[in-house]
């Protein structure tokens, strides 16, 4: 999800509609996402200063006001529905959810971009940025004022919590800060996220093989290496806060940490995939989370920085191996194929083998179909190899077979985890749910007619639309 390209917009959307029949495509998929919007609408609870919603719709003590899975979601969506289509009832019930939003964040929440204060703070300031309601704006400059003061010194710099990762840590707050800056012009946002840059190059560890790497906290055993929670999103922060200082010391370690991911890759003149976690290391993820989809955001980072061809070949080999290795279709493999019978998590304070399923049935923008289509998406924008828009309609097309319909509202029932393969259910938060799904088709239809529009852009997302 991106920032207005409305010049690379219109010229790739033009190559996209001469590859697809543009109005049948833009219809389907843009069927499905009004759909979404019924289902999320219907599902909606009253509060007190407007609306909200549970994750779970079937379980009312799901609500919540994070990003990952909470109110913010169904607003983001519904606030872009409203721009691309101009009906103002969706507007109307993001406005309800931004209210109630604003109403129930709390200095008492944590920090994170997916789980707290940052993740609202960002959902109010794009409230404003399209409503151009000023409450929205004081809502999300309290969001920055509370990390403010919730941050904790360090020798070396500023904390909040032990995390470092894009998901709850550093990494994540510190990119919103960025983006408040930027879009919100936030007072000492961005020197903030400065001194949380600082303080992750001072507890990087240096590797074996050459290289920095972090993990996501200091108290769980295992080290999960790519995007969300590892060594691919810091290195991506630290980028980033180059991209906005100009200071070295930034991109040094941001390079640093790209050199240990290369050192740790299962890597062939196809592909680049980086296992899950140090204590699975024949256990690949494909998705935004723990594989190619989301590792590539760095690569192209990097790439966006030095020009250099060898970071725009990583970012196509990322999306290689999604591709051989059963993307946009798969969330997960083992190399070799069918290698493990068991596979380590961590439950209940220890070490647990369970079963591995084989099989994992997800369509998120997380963890599945939504995530990795969009990620092919974002590949054939920078690159122009046409056949990554091929396979991004492939998967789109899969999200339509799989949605679970009911008189004109779009669902989808998935497993979130495959650690608990029955418990299946359908979501309306941005990463596992509805929303999420709903604001790739909704954009995807509109490139694939030849419309530019302004898209949302994350403050964890480098790729152009």
């Amino acid at each position: 999800m991106k920032k207005p390209f409305f010049g690379v917009i219109k010229s790739l959307a033009a190559l996209a509609v001469l590859a697809f029949p543009a109005q049948a495509a833009k219809q389907s998929y843009n069927d499905a996402a009004m759909g979404a919007a019924r289902w999320i609408e219907t599902n909606s609870i009253k509060a007190n200063q407007g609306i909200v919603w549970a994750s779970n719709p079937e379980d009312p003590k799901t609500v919540d006001t994070t990003l990952f899975a909470g109110t913010p979601g169904p607003v983001l969506f519904l606030l872009e529905t409203y721009r691309y289509t101009g009906d103002r009832a969706y507007l109307e019930r993001a406005q309800q959810g931004a209210d109630a939003l604003l109403a129930s964040v709390s200095d008492k929440d944590d920090t994170g971009l997916y789980t707290g204060l940052a993740g609202s703070g960002f959902t109010l300031g794009e409230a404003y940025l399209i409503t151009h309601d000023r409450r929205y704006r004081d809502g999300a400059l309290r969001c920055v004022r509370w990390i403010e003061e919730k941050a904790q010194k360090t020798p070396d710099g500023t904390k909040w919590n032990d995390a470092t990762d894009i998901i709850s840590g550093s990494s994540g707050t510190g990119l919103f800060l960025l983006w408040a800056a930027d879009h919100l012009h936030a007072p000492d946002a961005r020197q903030l996220a400065v001194r949380a840059g600082e303080h992750l190059i001072s507890i990087g560890e240096r590797a074996t093989g050459g290289g920095l790497k972090w993990t996501m906290d200091k108290s769980y055993p295992f080290e999960m290496p790519n995007f969300c929670h590892g060594t691919a999103g810091v290195a991506y922060f630290l980028a980033t806060l180059y991209q906005a200082t100009g200071r070295k010391e930034f991109l040094n370690a941001a390079l640093a940490g790209a050199k240990y991911l290369i050192s740790i890759a299962n890597v062939t003149s196809q592909y680049f995939l980086v296992y899950h976690d140090n204590k699975n290391s024949h256990l690949f993820y494909l998705d935004w989370a723990h594989g190619p989809a989301g590792t590539a955001a760095l690569f192209y980072r990097l790439y966006q920085i030095t020009k250099e061809n060898r970071w725009m070949e990583l970012v196509e080999k990322c999306a290689a191996a999604t591709r051989i290795f059963g993307g946009p279709e798969k969330a997960f493999t083992t190399i070799p194929p069918g290698s493990a019978r068991t596979l380590t998590v961590w439950r209940n304070g220890k070490p647990n083998e369970v079963a591995n399923p084989g099989v994992w049935r997800n369509d998120s923008v997380c963890d599945g179909i939504a995530g990795e289509s969009e990620f092919f998406y974002n590949v054939y924008v920078v690159s122009h190899h046409r056949k990554w828009l091929e396979i991004a309609k492939e998967g789109s097309d899969q999200l339509l077979k799989l949605a679970d319909v009911n008189d004109g509202a779009y669902r989808w029932v998935q497993v979130e985890t495959f650690v608990r393969p029955d418990y299946a259910i359908a979501q309306t938060g941005y990463m596992q749910g509805a929303s999420g799904i709903g604001l790739w088709l909704l954009h995807f239809s509109a490139v694939l007619a030849g419309e530019h529009r302004p898209v949302i852009t994350f403050p964890d997302n480098p790729f152009p639309y």
